[in-house]
């Protein structure tokens, strides 16, 4: 049974990495002593091995140990045999070029799907929708496809943000960047806030977290979703 959270962040205002998550993640990873990390997203000013030490910072708080998948020789071998895996941020067209590189994208879906519990903070929580095209980074670099892990049956803006009343910024808000998905696709898109994030447990899947989500489907208006709201049926 797939046990996710899919977080819209790592971390939140005035708050340490994580903190806000780690009473859920204590009882995410309740039966995982050892934690598999993939750094891929980060692209500069942050090596893999550091990376990989502050999410061993965060984790210690929690015992559970972390270990990076650069760390291994066979990435394959890591995900088929991890007890958990966290996917933290970044940039999103990098950690999907690399998760293709490694040709681990198919096999990571597999794994979690098959009842490994997975993390997903910002763009770890992008490449859980049926496709990475509602991210809010910049394309850095030219992914093989756009295709993701398909976790849940929609996709996810991570960081959404509202409209600032008070800006005189006259550049397009992430409501109509979402707009322009939509004017080609019909996939559902998630705006997570943050501190909210996705509980999917099987095929529920609950928003959780102290604010809302706005849900955007093809030529309908956004509307509003309370925490707790079931998502199991979105499609």
């Amino acid at each position: 049974m797939k046990s996710v959270i899919i977080a819209s962040t790592s971390t939140l205002h005035e708050g340490s990495y994580l903190e806000y998550l780690l009473p859920t993640l204590q009882s995410h990873f309740k039966n995982c002593k050892n934690l598999l990390f993939i750094p891929y997203a980060r692209p500069s000013g942050i090596s893999h091995d550091d990376y990989t030490q502050k999410v061993s910072e965060a984790f210690a708080k929690i015992n559970i140990t972390v270990k990076g998948i650069h760390e291994f020789e066979d990435t394959q071998e890591a995900i088929k045999n991890a007890e958990g895996i966290f996917t933290g941020g970044g940039n999103t067209f990098l950690l999907v070029t690399q998760l293709y590189r490694h040709n681990i994208m198919q096999l990571l879906s597999e794994t979690v799907k098959n009842g490994t519990p997975y993390l997903g903070t910002s763009a770890g929580s992008n490449i859980c929708g049926l496709s990475m095209q509602t991210t809010n980074d910049m394309p850095i670099i030219y992914p093989p496809s756009f295709q993701t892990l398909g976790l849940i049956p929609f996709n996810l803006n991570p960081h959404y943000l509202d409209p600032d009343l008070q800006s005189k910024h006259m550049g397009e808000t992430r409501e109509t960047r979402i707009k322009e998905f939509h004017a080609f696709n019909s996939i559902p898109v998630l705006g997570l806030r943050e501190g909210s994030w996705l509980e999917v447990k099987g095929e529920k899947i609950t928003l959780k977290g102290n604010l809302t989500a706005r849900l955007f489907k093809q030529n309908e208006t956004p509307v509003e979703l309370e925490t707790e709201s079931d998502l199991s049926t979105l499609k």
